[in-house]
């Protein structure tokens, strides 16, 4: 676009009368995105750490206080033991996140209580097995750590 705004136009009308002839010429009707919602974040003020925001939504990261984040630790490491192949491995799954929960609880962070103790390492065996149990049916699993 070459053309300069005539004096005396206020700027506003001539960008508008510049758009809509760009859509009558059907400028628009091939550009990526087209007929897409806008990305989220772009309908607010500028935000200067943009960039750092975009990588970690695209990263799946987050900011959380430390207890947060180690309850979300905590609950999926207690899913993980749970569909694990074997008992060996329960065990070490709970037993590593079970040394962050007790660090956690004698030196608390900054930011909300954890409001979590450590698993019972045997508990979490037992209902593994008997998950296990339940879901090889019939068949049964020995349940005594024989497919370990």
């Amino acid at each position: 676009m070459t053309e300069r705004k005539p004096p005396g136009v206020p700027f506003e009308s001539w960008v508008d009368k510049q758009i809509r002839d760009a859509e009558r010429r059907g400028e628009f009707d091939q550009l990526p995105g087209a007929g897409k919602p806008l990305p989220p974040g772009t309908d607010s003020s500028y935000d200067e750490l943009w960039w750092i925001k975009g990588k970690m939504a695209r990263e799946g990261l987050s900011v959380l206080p430390p207890s947060l984040a180690l309850r979300k630790e905590a609950e999926d490491a207690l899913a993980a033991a749970y569909a694990a192949p074997s008992e060996r491995i329960v065990r070490k799954i709970v037993t590593d996140v079970n040394v962050k929960l007790r660090d956690m609880m004698f030196k608390p962070p900054p930011g909300p209580p954890l409001g979590m103790k450590p698993y019972d390492v045997e508990a979490v065996v037992r209902e593994w097995r008997e998950r296990r149990a339940a879901a090889d049916g019939p068949r049964g699993a020995a349940g005594d750590g024989s497919h370990v």
